[in-house]
């Protein structure tokens, strides 16, 4: 029998870690991951958390430039009224690997952060998501329609694109946009991205607002709402 390489299944934009029983024991708080001594992550898990009560897990990406910390704050203060779990994580470079070039060592070091986050914590795998703003929002929905067997749900606020290697599964998608952003503008993004998910098949909560190249807290605070429902 023919071993597929593990950089074979990132190469493919395809990630292996999927929720199971801990077998490390985590703790409530923020923490970084440790995986990396630069471009690492944080984890965020509220003080309710309960082994013996699977939680929500959200995947939060960062945009261009930017970082796991900055990407946390966008959820940051709605993890611990909806008892959700939120991983972020740093991109390799300066923004995701496939806006670079193509799939590969994000996809490797977002897989490492999940394997480690599902072995330290009892996750729904009912109410996993992945969740991302500007380039973060592309590649979410990139990755999360390529790894549809394992994010039930996305969350795009304000993407610019979408590119998966492929379909899995049929998840969920909750995407937003201001109808004044000029860095991803509307006409040429979510207003062509939600019709083709749409013509396709996927189920899509679509909500534009008044406003530039952000995600306003009342935005961020429906698409978990919706979320974790």
């Amino acid at each position: 029998m023919k071993t597929v390489r593990p950089e074979s299944f990132a190469t493919a934009g395809r990630l292996q870690a999927r929720p199971t029983q801990p077998t490390a024991t985590g703790f409530p708080g923020l923490h970084p991951l440790n995986l990396e001594r630069q471009r690492d992550g944080l984890i965020y898990v509220p003080p309710t958390y309960r082994a013996n009560q699977p939680a929500p897990l959200l995947l939060m990406l960062h945009g261009a430039g930017g970082d796991a910390e900055g990407a946390l704050r966008i959820v940051r203060e709605l993890a611990d009224p909806f008892g959700m779990i939120v991983l972020a994580v740093d991109s390799r470079q300066q923004t995701w690997d496939v806006i670079i070039n193509d799939y590969g060592p994000d996809i490797a070091f977002l897989d490492r952060a999940l394997a480690q986050t599902f072995d330290r914590y009892a996750i729904n795998p009912d109410q996993v998501a992945i969740a991302g703003f500007s380039d973060g929002a592309s590649y979410a929905l990139s990755v999360g329609i390529t790894n549809g067997d394992l994010f039930p749900h996305i969350l795009a606020f304000s993407p610019g694109f979408m590119t998966p290697a492929a379909r899995n599964g049929m998840p969920r998608c909750f995407i937003s946009h201001g109808n004044r952003d000029t860095v991803l503008p509307i006409d040429q993004c979510s207003r062509r991205i939600v019709p083709q998910l749409q013509r396709a098949g996927y189920d899509v909560v679509y909500r534009e607002f008044d406003g530039p190249h952000t995600v306003p807290g009342t935005i961020a605070r429906e698409g978990i709402n919706w979320f974790t429902a």
